[in-house]
């Protein structure tokens, strides 16, 4: 284990040269890259919308026109070129769904405004041949139709259907000022058809009205004074300068082929973005240096060794996602913090098993060569329990849930490497140059090397405590249930700033209250010049919670800046609660399966339930202290389900190696007791540093991400605890024997304790 051939170690730094250039210009400006030589690589990381400010809109194409999706997506691409927006994401999803992605834009409304307007405009006669109202109340004449203004009250109109022109025949549009009547209009230029079209209609209809017709809505309907010859013209009508603008883009644009509807808003001012990015950083640095700190003090020498691998990881995890373009979000951030912890997982595992056998008897090299053997097992059965939450994570889920994933995910992958190889390699190194004679001793012990508690004696008391929890958070869950965020429940929900001096809460109150959306809640947030409005689902459709959003903006936008707008509708509120619990249900059978063909049923059964009582008393605290359930609160519960499991399986293996070492020769009671305490100091060293990581993103975090980082910290205390004192008893509790699992997995040699 500890020889390496030469390719093998030109391959290994060749990787690990490779990830150091990738993310290496993330440490330049654009200025100072421009200046660097051409055959470097150049590209940067790329940020999400939550840390580079930004709008996400997710629209839904009239599902009656579902086919015409391709060609919605292309006039939408072509508007947002338009308005200037080259680097934006327009990415069709299933079921005519599209989602939209504008880095750096701050006014959403504006955003939806043009791309949720259909864009149908059409020069139509107005028949006046018969009174409007004498066609309302009966049958309007063969060949027209009834139409209304945007007025409020609205103007009907007798319109000719057969358009004069239509948006097929705009070459170009530009908005612009009257002279003569200082009003916003619209200047347009026709092609040759449209403009023979309007040139005859015109002279032959001298002193009656055309009207304008944009979706169905007449803007004005003037009168033909004369002829008008040419491909130019001009349009007035019930707009403003702004209206005239997006109407005049919206034509050289295109007209949409299908309706579509925005079902979900998520707008974060660039500022809010930057001080993101900032705290992000403190928090990965900082909750770093912890870790290598404690790593040094549990582990001397070794622990240098694993902390130069733990930088190598981070390396490669901001180069994998440099590479393929992938954006690091916030919600990534906290995935790299909580990697960071895990990270020392492995090497723990193997450290504790060198020091297990050293004390066993065997020589430094010996002890070194066994520990990176016997640990290999235990890790990939630990890692993969991890990654199957993550990957569940990753498919099923959306916003913060699919970056936190992601990030997961790579580091699963970029830990596995270091560990087996970087590590392995340095140490092997270390061992051939300094020929040691012990294995480096630590300045912190945080447990004894021969632990004897009697576990299996507390069986039925720490059984029945989480018996009794795990019913308590049920009772709970149906009597008073949870407080879900609009995620989940649908709503708007806005942080708004104020332009100079602290907030009049009652004020803003006073003001939405007389708007008549619903039932509102106002808070200071983080500063008295800051507040969080939240605005219950309006339960009338996805245009009703839009409308919530306008209002909002209208009424308080003179005296506010808005830092962040999240507009959920019910559609997306209902998917996004269904893929939660689809995701925790999923990964939790998923990962009964892989247990079970690994080990025996006994532990596939005993490592489920033990992680379900994590989940439910996760759940009982949310009910008890009223905490928000939201799309962050699925990923710290998932990412408890990977840690516990792998809490969990790195017992169960070490039950399964005794089992092989001793049969029946042990009572099982006994050889629980001495597996949970061989692994006992492993437990506790990656709980702890784990720990260290977690409270630094609480201190330093965005409020979603301290309240993940809460979840979190409070989910490893609960795991740790079922690992020890509800998993074990739980196999006693099946009848587990020797002979179940003797012919389960590959063979192991056994030792005293340690990981």
């Amino acid at each position: 284990m500890l020889y390496f051939s030469r390719w093998k170690t030109v391959l290994i730094w060749a990787v690990v040269l490779a990830g150091v250039i990738l993310a290496l210009p993330n440490l330049f400006t654009q200025d100072q890259l421009v200046k660097l030589p051409d055959w470097l690589p150049k590209k940067q990381l790329a940020l999400g919308l939550d840390l580079e400010g930004g709008s996400r809109l997710r629209l839904q194409v009239d599902k009656d026109h579902l086919p015409d999706t391709d060609a919605t997506i292309a006039i939408l691409t072509r508007r947002l070129s338009e308005l200037g927006y080259t680097n934006r994401i327009v990415d069709g999803q299933r079921n005519g769904r599209v989602l939209v992605e504008v880095p750096g834009l701050y006014d959403s409304q504006l955003l939806k405004d043009i791309l949720s307007l259909t864009g149908e405009l059409h020069f139509q006669m107005v028949d006046d041949s018969v009174p409007v109202q004498q066609a309302i109340d009966g049958t309007p004449p063969e060949g027209d139709e009834i139409v209304y203004s945007f007025d409020d009250p609205p103007v009907p109109y007798l319109v000719k259907k057969e358009p004069l022109v239509s948006n097929k025949n705009f070459v170009d549009a530009q908005a612009g000022i009257d002279t003569a009547t200082q009003e916003p209009v619209i200047t347009f230029r026709l092609d040759s058809i449209g403009a023979d079209r309007f040139s005859k209609a015109t002279k032959a209809n001298v002193g009656k009205s055309f009207a304008i017709v944009l979706d169905n809505q007449v803007l004005s309907a003037p009168v033909i004074s004369e002829e008008i010859p040419g491909n130019t013209g001009q349009i007035s009508g019930n707009f403003d300068l702004s209206g005239a603008s997006n109407l005049a883009l919206v034509m050289r644009a295109g007209a949409l082929p299908a309706s579509v509807t925005v079902l979900e808003e998520r707008t974060i001012g660039t500022d809010l973005g930057a001080a993101s990015v900032a705290s992000g950083k403190i928090a990965a640095l900082i909750g770093a240096a912890l870790v290598i700190a404690f790593m040094l003090l549990t582990y001397g020498l070794l622990g240098v060794i694993a902390n130069i691998a733990l930088v190598v990881n981070v390396i490669l995890i901001l180069a994998v996602l440099t590479l393929f373009g992938a954006p690091l979000t916030l919600a990534g951030v906290a995935g790299i913090v909580l990697t960071i912890g895990m990270a020392v997982d492995s090497n723990v595992l193997i450290y504790e098993r060198i020091r297990e056998d050293r004390r066993a008897g065997f020589s430094v090299t010996q002890a070194i060569d066994s520990g990176f053997s016997r640990a290999l097992a235990t890790i990939v059965d630990a890692n993969v329990t991890t990654l199957i939450a993550a990957l569940v994570l990753f498919t099923l889920g959306s916003g913060p849930v699919h970056g936190f994933a992601l990030t997961v995910t790579i580091g699963i992958v970029t830990t596995l490497f270091t560990t087996f190889t970087l590590t392995r390699w340095l140490v092997s190194i270390w061992v051939q140059r300094a020929r040691p004679k012990e294995v480096p001793g630590a300045l912190l012990k945080l447990v004894p090397d021969d632990t004897r508690i009697p576990f299996m004696k507390l069986r039925f008391l720490t059984l029945g405590f989480s018996a009794l929890s795990s019913i308590a958070a049920i009772v709970l869950f149906a009597i008073i249930g949870m407080n879900f965020g609009i995620d989940f429940k649908g709503g708007t929900m806005v942080e708004i700033q104020s332009h100079e001096g602290a907030i009049d809460l009652d004020d803003v109150y006073s003001r939405l209250e007389d708007l008549n959306i619903g039932d509102i809640k106002i808070e200071p947030f983080k500063s008295d010049n800051r507040a969080l409005i939240t605005v219950g689902s309006q339960g009338e459709g996805e245009d009703a919670e839009q409308t919530v959003g306008v209002k909002i903006r209208g009424e308080l936008q003179d005296d506010f800046d808005f830092r962040r707008i999240d507009v959920i509708g019910p559609s997306v509120s209902s998917e996004l609660s269904q893929a939660g619990m689809l995701a925790v249900g999923l990964s939790l059978a998923v990962i009964f399966v892989y247990v079970w063909l690994r080990f025996e049923w006994h532990f596939a059964l005993g490592a489920i339930l033990a992680t379900i009582h994590d989940v439910l008393l996760l759940l009982g605290m949310f009910i008890v202290f009223r905490m928000e359930f939201n799309l962050w609160s699925i990923a710290a519960l998932l990412a408890i389900v990977g840690y516990s499991l792998n809490d969990t399986v790195v017992i169960y293996d070490r039950v399964r190696e005794n089992l092989r070492r001793y049969g029946n020769s042990m009572s099982l009671p006994a050889l629980l007791d001495a597996s949970i305490n061989q692994t006992l100091s492993r437990t506790i060293l990656t709980s702890v540093a784990t720990f260290l990581a977690l409270i630094v993103l609480y201190i330093y975090g965005g409020d979603d991400v301290k309240s993940f980082a809460l979840i979190l910290a409070v989910g490893i205390v609960v795991a740790t605890y079922s690992s020890i004192f509800v998993a074990g008893p739980l196999l006693m509790l099946f009848g587990l024997r020797g002979r179940d699992v003797t012919n389960k997995g590959p063979s192991a040699v056994s030792g005293q304790s340690g990981a």
